[in-house]
């Protein structure tokens, strides 16, 4: 489908892939046909794919759910999924998760390129890349709350891992929005720039991570990702292993 029928598009540049929301006219609300849309993106990556920079058209990055799609009775709506077994809502709304999910890969670096409003689906979206560039006039907001619901989309345990669990509490309970400044100081953001820099400072970031060799940069990601799970010694015996790895490597010895 095109970008005009689902609301989401994907461009690729070598190692660089864009994925774009386009709904401009509002604020970039996501729909179900939006997710589905990402989730088929990971089908069609390149396989030298190694930065994927996620970015809304307009003045915000996503106003979060699209409520006169949700709100309605068609697929996806929450009418429709209170009337599934809960089985089979759970199993749809592991399909919405996938959209989310597959920016977590261990082989790429995703980058939210963030404007504007980032609320609710729009904050964890943001929350699904591994780093956040806000522009100063960024909002951000976990605003499932105010709607009766929980956050779904896979950026609970993400924002847990990043700001501790007592300020993810208060985050995501009063749903309430934070300013670029604040997102900075509690370790939301990799960089707060000015809004009309947001593009340059992306492509600067974007140019940094590909300078440097590649399966190092992957086995860094593995490293640090999993380093939460471990005890020192699981995590000093993953970098004896990881180094191991990289110097049979560069050593042209590798398997």
């Amino acid at each position: 489908m095109t970008a005009e029928a689902t609301g989401v598009r994907l461009e690729c540049d070598g190692p660089v892939a864009t994925v774009t929301l386009c709904r401009p006219d509002v604020l970039n609300a996501q729909t179900p046909a939006m997710w589905r849309a990402m989730s088929d993106f990971a089908r069609e990556l390149p396989g030298d794919l190694r930065v994927v920079v996620v970015r809304g058209e307009g003045r915000a990055f996503s106003a979060g759910l699209d409520l006169s799609v949700a709100g309605a009775s068609g697929p996806g709506s929450f009418a429709e999924l209170a009337t599934l077994p809960q089985a089979e809502c759970a199993d749809r709304i592991a399909e919405f998760q996938a959209a989310f999910t597959w920016l977590h890969r261990p082989d790429v670096i995703s980058v939210a390129a963030v404007q504007g409003h980032a609320i609710g689906a729009g904050f964890q979206l943001a929350l699904a890349c591994d780093l956040r560039v806000l522009a100063d006039d960024a909002k951000l907001s976990m605003a499932e709350v105010t709607l009766g619901l929980v956050p779904d989309l896979a950026g609970t345990k993400r924002l847990v891992d990043l700001v501790g669990y007592s300020r993810a509490l208060e985050i995501c309970a009063t749903g309430r929005r934070m300013d670029a400044a604040e997102a900075d100081r509690i370790g939301l953001a990799t960089l707060v720039v000015p809004a009309t820099e947001l593009p340059d400072a992306v492509r600067d970031l974007t140019a940094g991570l590909l300078a440097n060799n590649r399966d190092a940069v992957v086995e860094i990601k593995a490293l640090l990702a999993g380093a939460g799970g471990r005890s020192p010694a699981e995590q000093q015996r993953a970098e004896r292993e990881a180094q191991t790895r990289r110097l049979r490597d560069l050593a042209g010895r590798g398997e």
